[in-house]
């Protein structure tokens, strides 16, 4: 009889254990969604060059001597005309006068020649002179004036080399060192390198486009794409970043092009130019590995959203986009360039969709989502460094 009390017992409380571990569905993940920013973008192509200055001039000694004077400071700016190097010009100051006087008695015995030339003129037509005088006193006239030119050309060689030793900037721009010191013979055998003048206003970027996207050019050129004036360069304009920045702040033009292809390389080699004012002081120097980018096409209403919303797997990269009742679609994309931290898409995402911005690993196509909305712009860099700004004014407060 008291048994049964106690299974009955055992059934109850068995029963009220079932109802404990009921299942209880987890609550939608949270996550953050944007809709993609939306603006013009202009498409670029990209290159890689060198820069190279305007003019680079080597200075040197075009007569010999001993250095006398060095009248710059090594590295500063030089404008044309400025006095650089004085050679000893006293021997060159002799040899002009010593020309100068030569000159002098070639003119006077020019003068004695064309005398008797007039006086044998004169008297083969009274008949007291033979016709062989008169020759004479003819090839006597026409020999001094001769000597008088080539005397007059030993002047001019003798002031050009004591030109020659007053050495002065033929170009304006930075010299380098001295590559002489004063006291030294220079010009004995060869034309001695003084110094070098580098003119870099303005600053040539050489570099080398392919075939295929020379052709896209061309198209550009003639007006089928990008809106430029046909067959004109005077908007094609070349943007260029220096020292591994990310923005291009520098702005010139496309102001050369070889007249054919290199066939063992398919490229084209092309030239810009940038301004490059020395004052206070340039800010590109020769030599630098710069990068290029050329605008050519520009496109409207393209979608873009941030590198962080962006997955990738064996099918290439995906977004994932938050649909009707909060659901997750998997979206695979096509990217383009990236601006400001955001990457452009090409396509498979259409303005207004809600993009997974944060929580990407909590989301998983099918399955329910609990979005807060967000800005797609405040994911861009420059929003997100203003964001770490004032956290770092905050902080220090």
């Amino acid at each position: 009889m008291t048994r049964l009390p106690l299974a009955l017992a055992a059934l109850i409380a068995l029963t009220a254990c079932e109802d404990g571990n009921t299942y209880v569905e987890p609550p939608p993940p949270k996550v953050t969604v944007a809709a993609p920013a939306v603006q013009e973008i202009t498409d670029y192509l990209y290159f890689t060059g060198t820069s190279q200055a305007a003019a680079v001039v080597d200075i040197r000694a075009r007569v010999p001597g001993a250095l006398e004077n060095i009248s710059f400071a090594p590295g500063t700016f030089v404008q044309a005309g400025d006095p650089l190097f004085i050679i000893d010009q006293r021997e060159y100051a002799a040899d002009l006068e010593i020309a100068k006087a030569q000159l002098q008695s070639a003119r006077a015995q020019k003068v004695e020649a064309d005398k008797a030339l007039a006086r044998a003129e004169e008297l083969i037509k009274r008949g007291n002179v033979s016709q062989a005088k008169l020759d004479e006193a003819e090839a006597a006239a026409r020999s001094a004036t001769a000597d008088v030119a080539v005397k007059q050309a030993a002047v001019r060689q003798a002031e050009l080399n004591l030109e020659y030793t007053d050495i002065r900037a033929p170009i304006e721009g930075r010299i380098g060192r001295n590559l002489v010191d004063a006291g030294n013979l220079v010009g004995q055998s060869e034309a001695t390198h003084l110094a070098t003048i580098t003119d870099s206003d303005p600053m040539y970027v050489y570099f080398n486009i392919n075939e295929r996207d020379l052709l896209t050019v061309m198209e550009r050129m003639r007006g089928g794409t990008g809106g430029g004036t046909p067959g004109t360069r005077d908007d094609f304009r070349v943007e260029m970043s220096v020292g591994g920045k990310e923005d291009y702040s520098f702005i010139g033009d496309l102001d050369f092009a070889e007249s054919s292809l290199d066939p063992d390389t398919g490229t084209l080699e092309l030239r810009a130019r940038f301004a490059n004012p020395a004052d206070p002081e340039p800010v590109l120097l020769p030599g630098l590995f710069v990068r290029l980018r050329v605008p050519v096409a520009q496109r409207q209403d393209m979608p873009l959203v941030t590198e962080r919303a962006i997955g990738l797997d064996q099918a290439g990269r995906y977004v994932y986009v938050v649909g009707a009742e909060n659901v997750v679609e998997k979206r695979s994309i096509v990217t383009g360039q990236l601006i400001d931290g955001l990457r452009v898409v090409e396509s498979g995402l259409a303005a207004g969709e809600k993009v997974v911005v944060n929580g990407i690993q909590r989301a998983r196509g099918g399955a329910k989502v609990s979005p807060e909305e967000a800005e797609m712009t405040a994911f861009s860099a420059s929003a997100l460094k203003r964001t770490a700004q004032q956290a770092s004014k905050a902080a220090a407060n």
